[in-house]
């Protein structure tokens, strides 16, 4: 299972936004230039942030996009799943699928769902604000190495 780039860049905008968290909005170009991605796609990506209810936008000049809470409050399972939909090694986990006629005695249903409730448990349990801790520790020891 890999996730798109909507799911990858999605995440890093989110980051970049919890860095700001508290400074106002941030512009989707300073997004961007920090991330060396395309300012283009991030439109697209941000669009569905905010119909997922994780970010705000700021009109004006001194516009730009908020998370609509605290980084301490926004896990990264929330933004993945706002982006990518449910994530599961097989469509036969899925809530929404169909019942399948061999579940009751398909072994590799069984490891299918392991698999899923345990990357669910990790992205639940990952905030935006780990991530930030995480970025001033490597910072940290990076400019400890010097």
């Amino acid at each position: 299972m890999i996730l798109s780039t909507k799911g990858r860049y999605g995440l890093k905008i989110m980051y970049e936004l919890a860095l700001n968290y508290g400074n106002g909005p941030m512009p989707l170009k300073e997004v961007a230039q920090r991330q060396q991605l395309s300012e283009t796609y991030l439109e697209q990506i941000i669009a569905h942030l905010k119909k997922g209810g994780l970010v705000t936008s700021i009109r004006g000049a001194q516009g730009g996009y908020e998370l609509i809470r605290k980084p301490e409050e926004i896990s990264v399972g929330e933004i993945i799943r706002t982006l990518e939909g449910p994530l599961a090694p097989a469509e036969c986990v899925l809530d929404d699928e169909p019942e399948c006629t061999k579940a009751e005695y398909c072994v590799t249903r069984l490891i299918w769902e392991k698999i899923m409730e345990s990357i669910n448990n990790v992205i639940d349990s990952i905030t935006l604000n780990d991530m930030v801790d995480d970025y001033y520790k490597l910072k940290q020891k990076k400019e400890g190495e010097k």
